[in-house]
């Protein structure tokens, strides 16, 4: 198993760890499948009432896909494969409360888990970038989920500037992607504490409230995932030129703000 659930029916948590800490957490085809199966679960189990979902260690929240994966592509520009589309809780149809408890690094496909949570609490030392166009890829599912989080601008800077900037969980917090930084390791059990608030209240006051949020910004959201696919056929290098721009550049060096 490479994601880990944990419930607390006496509270109505449950806690959602990516557990692949030496991949950083990226997300490989199973994890996706145990993510997309564990939010659905949670539509008909009664005793969940809130979901917090994190990573495991120190160094990272989810670094987006794991790139050993193989995805094979339609060669239709109307069309994409993508395995992280559904790995999201309201891509699974779960209008239940979900916090994200970040610590490490927060990149890339990682937006996907933190577009679909209520809200965001971080360890002091999170890290966000979105590395897509370092490596000539189109960041469009990623940069969607985060409009709607945060400034244009500061999305914009964000996938634009790639791997060259980083941005800190103080600089998330001012920009509203974050709601709470805490020191580091305190984040999980500060997302849970909130969790647990949510969870004792009446559940279909709860899951009517998210349901009602989420309709506010629903047909902004709809239509620009649907230009993704075409964005992204459009705008990606062939994945061949993509590994030699990884290999080339790596990490590099990169500036936090």
């Amino acid at each position: 198993m490479t994601v880990r659930v944990e419930r607390d029916k006496e509270s109505g948590v449950a806690v959602v760890t990516l557990d692949r800490p030496e991949k950083h957490n990226a997300v490989d085809l199973v994890s996706a499948g145990e993510l997309a199966a564990a939010w659905r679960e949670f539509r008909f189990d009664d005793t969940v009432r809130a979901v917090v979902v994190t990573g495991a260690g120190e160094k990272a929240f989810c670094t987006g896909i794991d790139r050993s994966v193989d995805v094979r592509q339609p060669s239709s520009p109307y069309s994409i494969d993508d395995p992280l589309i559904a790995i999201g809780p309201k891509a699974n149809d779960l209008w239940k409360p979900v916090v994200a408890a970040v610590r490490g690094l927060a990149c890339g496909g990682a937006f996907y888990l933190l577009g679909e949570a209520e809200f965001v609490i971080a360890a002091e030392d999170a890290l966000f970038f979105d590395p897509h166009t370092t490596y000539g890829m189109v960041s469009a599912y990623e940069s969607v989920h985060m409009a709607m989080r945060m400034p244009f601008g500061e999305v914009a800077r964000m996938a634009l500037m790639g791997t060259a900037e980083r941005v800190s969980a103080r600089r998330a917090y001012e920009t509203g992607l974050v709601s709470e930084v805490t020191a580091p390791g305190e984040e999980l059990s500060a997302a849970v504490r909130c969790a647990a608030v949510m969870a004792s209240y009446p559940t279909a006051a709860v899951q009517g409230t998210v349901r009602a949020l989420w309709s506010a910004k629903e047909a902004a959201r709809t239509q620009a995932l649907a230009h993704a696919p075409h964005l992204i056929t459009l705008g990606n290098l062939p994945p061949e030129r993509q590994a030699e721009l990884f290999t080339a550049r790596g990490r590099g060096g990169y500036r936090v703000r």
